[in-house]
């Protein structure tokens, strides 16, 4: 790589280490005889997206309607929302769902009577579940408010279910990889007996479910039909703190130029903040960390020999403790590569990635 023409905080993919963690993950997908439906929020890039076309993937899933529509514009014809239907985007759901093959979140009635009365196409949808992250969806047992659900597809063609839809995202608070398997094994649990009790009445439904840390690790899917993870086509600090990946399957750094040195404190600053980063953190030895720092190199970048980390933020400022040597060592003025806690979050941020091939990959605006 040329590092040269970087003036200010640039998001560099590893090619490579991202063409490997999508052909694991779909090669994973199919040894179970699962659907993968990729989550693009993590990337939104059609470039990248066209990685995944090459080994047969041809469902996705995004975040928004809008980040449907950049891709439906590129030719991904089945694609699924998982968040809760925005009643208020009617517009453009339609308009979506002249062209595609599109799939909807529901979990209150309030949302599915109103497609029902405002479509003009027919929408798939799933009823979002949930197994413990608190977050939204339907409680797994309250067949109650799903089948007042389930009863109002009897009175349109509108809407077709297809099946139940879950994150397990509290595997991400887990303190160790067993407990993201405890966590993991728990929905399944769950949602296999949710299956159970519909699988008469609706012999094809689809059970799907979605975190990067349980598709990365388990090896088990009991009931599970589908899998949506997202992260994994990166990974990131957070990740490799939850040991979902190895450091080496780690993607995407931020080079980011040293702007400043404070001796006294060992601290260096540099170009790189909460704009680029955004705030999300994890604790390293009872502390907020933000990224940490790698050796920037000609194929990409590697691991000092000591770890350090960014300790702090603001919304252009990153500081980085250090030691005596290091603070010596780098000048005023070099690149210096930090691996981001969230790559989802910086990705978005970043709207661009410069890949180790030397190529500019823009992302969604």
């Amino acid at each position: 790589m040329n590092f040269d023409h970087f003036t200010s905080p640039t998001l560099i993919l590893d090619t490579k280490k991202c063409l490997n963690n999508i052909k694991t993950m779909a090669y994973k997908a199919k040894r179970h005889g699962l659907i993968f439906r990729p989550h693009f929020k993590t990337h939104q890039s059609r470039l990248i997206g066209n990685w995944f076309k090459q080994l047969g993937v041809n469902k996705i899933t995004v975040s928004s309607v809008r980040m449907a529509e950049y891709f439906a514009d590129d030719d991904w014809n089945d694609i699924t929302i998982a968040f809760p239907v925005n009643i208020r985007e009617i517009e453009a759901i339609n308009s979506l769902a002249e062209k595609i093959q599109l799939n909807l979140c529901i979990e209150n009635v309030e949302s599915i009577d109103f497609l029902i009365k405002e479509l003009k196409f027919k929408v798939g949808f799933f009823i979002k579940i949930d197994t413990g992250y608190n977050r939204t969806g339907i409680a797994n047992d309250r067949y109650e408010a799903m089948d007042k659900i389930l009863a109002k597809e009897k009175s349109s063609e509108k809407v077709k279910f297809k099946g139940f839809l879950s994150h397990t995202g509290h595997t991400y608070q887990a303190k160790s990889r067993g407990e993201i398997l405890d966590i993991h094994e728990d929905a399944l649990g769950k949602l296999s007996v949710l299956k159970n009790h519909y699988h008469k009445k609706y012999p094809d439904l689809i059970v799907s479910v979605g975190d990067t840390p349980s598709c990365s690790i388990s090896e088990e899917f009991g009931n599970i039909n589908e899998i949506r993870p997202g992260n994994f086509v990166f990974y990131d600090m957070m990740q490799f703190n939850l040991e979902s990946c190895r450091f080496d399957q780690i993607a995407i750094a931020v080079a980011c130029p040293v702007v400043a040195k404070h001796n006294k404190r060992n601290e260096i600053i540099i170009h790189g903040g909460a704009v680029h980063f955004s705030k999300e953190s994890i604790n390293i030895n009872n502390k907020a960390v933000y990224g940490m720092l790698v050796k920037l190199n000609k194929d990409g970048w590697k691991n000092y020999p000591e770890a350090f980390y960014l300790t702090k933020l603001s919304q252009e400022h990153g500081t980085l403790e250090v030691n005596y040597e290091l603070l010596q060592e780098l000048k005023i003025g070099d690149l210096v590569g930090i691996i981001p806690i969230h790559s989802c979050l910086t990705a978005n941020l970043m709207k661009g990635y410069f890949s180790t091939e030397n190529e500019v990959i823009g992302n969604l605006l």
